[in-house]
């Protein structure tokens, strides 16, 4: 079960920073919210596969 949270946790977090991504240029403070999230997520995932 733990490999596949780790996965998704990973799969969670890239949606999060392509959405971060993408949001940028039209609003610069739900990218910034959309980044950190995507980056708990993939330290969270780290974390837990450590």
């Amino acid at each position: 079960m733990s490999d596949v949270s780790i996965i998704l946790l990973l799969a969670l977090a890239g949606f999060l920073l392509g959405g971060a991504y993408s949001t940028w240029k039209t609003s610069r403070p739900m990218a910034i919210v959309l980044l950190v999230c995507g980056v708990l997520a993939a330290v969270g995932a780290f974390l837990w596969w450590k």
